[in-house]
């Protein structure tokens, strides 16, 4: 449905702030063509006049001052064919925080208005170009962090989900339909008997699928959002020699002096297409020092909310209470193990470590020569996705709002046979079933208050 005239001109910045090559200043709305032209000159034709989805060479200019303000090229996209469904103007000036300020200025002067964040993905959402999860989508695509990451958000984006979705709600509407003809219209003595075993077989298959798609949503999160994973030891070990091999940055100083690292720092990197938010804690250790202190307090609450802890200990000497300590307060946790300055002389065996290691990977490592280094990306690689990640048609879930529904759909399902099971009245059960369709509708913004459209869409950049 196109709703373009309920919805005023919208104007934006769409690059990023600063100076380079090129800036892109967007307009959309039915009278973004009018605007732009009110500003625009050219020796050619008018961009009221020109055919959609053109490249345009012209000026922008003050109509006040009749001041140029810059050379340009104007992109032209007529509604309907355009991201939002109404009339795109893209102009593309020059880089620089001065000129296209200036030109926003001026369309905003014309009659155009500040697009809130993300008013151009949520318009594209309420004219029907996309569903609400393709329009989540979008943002992730933005924020992708690697290649994986970027394929499931293209996924999300290209209606996987979506389609899923629907097929499952389909589903439970033909069901539903089937349910309320055989309560109305009874031909048979044992209709209630048939109508209950239908909506039982129906629920187990839904049931079955929206578990099979929840299976890979710790996956989905890691991709999406990142591996928090805290690289922890005492102090002087090489977490942060570690942490600037991986990033393959110098962010973390490094000295020989204990304690350097007094706060905890955090940074992406891409590990066999997994992004990891790295954090390198302060050692952690008994210390009089208030800025040491607050650092090491900081270090334990990282480390309480990892999704991974990579423990350095130290090969080059014995095992120490401290060690004995990270090794034991991090027992229950996914970790690994890494014995680091594998190229000096040994002085820590694996078998000192029996006694808190039960099933633990333990890597030898030495971030100097960077041996081992190879190893750990792979192991966390396997860990967590055992080439699970490689699979190119798979459809994860990876967003918090869509987990939870699913969840509560799944939920609504198990109510569904439970009351079957019990015997209670058809007309009752399929209260669950239809709650489940609701779920379900949320996630594609069927049914959605306009309240979370108004607060997921806030989160989006400004220009997108």
């Amino acid at each position: 449905m196109n709703i373009t005239s309920e919805f005023d001109t919208i104007a934006a910045i769409s690059t990023p702030p600063g100076e380079g090559a090129i800036s892109i200043v967007r307009m959309s709305g039915d009278q973004a063509i009018v605007i732009a032209e009110a500003i625009y000159q050219s020796e050619t034709k008018k961009l009221t006049e020109v055919a959609s989805h053109t490249l345009n060479y012209g000026h922008i200019y003050d109509p006040e001052s009749n001041e140029v303000l810059d050379e340009v090229m104007v992109a032209v996209m007529k509604e309907p064919r355009t991201f939002t469904r109404e009339n795109i103007v893209e102009i593309n000036c020059h880089g620089g925080m001065v000129v296209v300020n200036q030109i926003l200025q001026l369309l905003l002067r014309q009659g155009a208005r500040l697009a809130e964040p993300g008013e151009f993905t949520k318009r594209a959402f309420l004219n029907g170009r996309m569903d609400l999860s393709q329009a989540e989508a979008v943002m992730d695509l933005i924020q992708a962090k690697t290649e994986k990451s970027k394929k499931l958000a293209l996924n999300q984006l290209d209606g996987k989900l979506s389609g899923m979705i629907k097929h499952l709600r389909q589903t439970i509407l033909e069901t539903l339909a089937q349910v309320e003809v055989n309560i109305d219209y009874p031909e048979y003595d044992d209709v209630e008997e048939l109508t209950s075993a239908l909506l039982k077989e129906r629920a187990v298959e839904i049931k079955e699928a929206i578990q099979n798609l929840l299976l890979t949503a710790k996956q989905g999160k890691i991709l999406r959002d990142g591996l928090s994973t805290a690289i922890i030891g005492k102090p002087n070990v090489g977490k942060s020699s570690l942490l600037n091999y991986l990033i393959r940055e110098d962010k973390a100083i490094v000295t020989d002096i204990a304690g350097t690292t007094r706060d905890v720092i955090e940074e992406f990197v891409n590990v066999r297409g997994v992004p990891l938010k790295l954090i390198d804690t302060a050692g952690i250790r008994e210390t009089e020092d208030i800025v040491e202190k607050i650092g090491v307090e900081r270090s334990r609450k990282a480390l309480q909310e990892a999704d991974l802890v990579l423990l350095v200990l130290n090969q080059n000497e014995p095992l120490t209470q401290s060690d004995r300590e990270l090794l034991q307060l991090t027992k229950e946790m996914n970790r690994i193990i890494l014995l680091n300055k594998m190229d000096l002389q040994p002085h820590l065996s694996r078998e000192e470590l029996t006694e808190y290691v039960e099933n633990a990977t333990i890597l030898e490592i030495s971030v100097h020569s960077s041996e081992g280094i190879d190893t750990l990306e792979e192991t966390i690689n396997q860990m967590f996705f055992a080439g699970k990640a490689e699979e190119r048609d798979a459809t994860y879930i990876s967003n918090s709002r869509h987990i939870a529904l699913l969840e509560q759909a799944e939920k609504a399902l198990k109510d569904v046979i439970d009351g079957i099971e019990a015997g209670v009245p058809v007309d009752l059960v399929q209260i669950d079933m239809t709650r489940c369709w609701d779920l379900l509708g949320e996630i594609i913004g069927e049914s959605v208050q306009d309240e979370l459209i108004t607060q997921l869409f806030s989160q989006f950049c400004l220009g997108k």
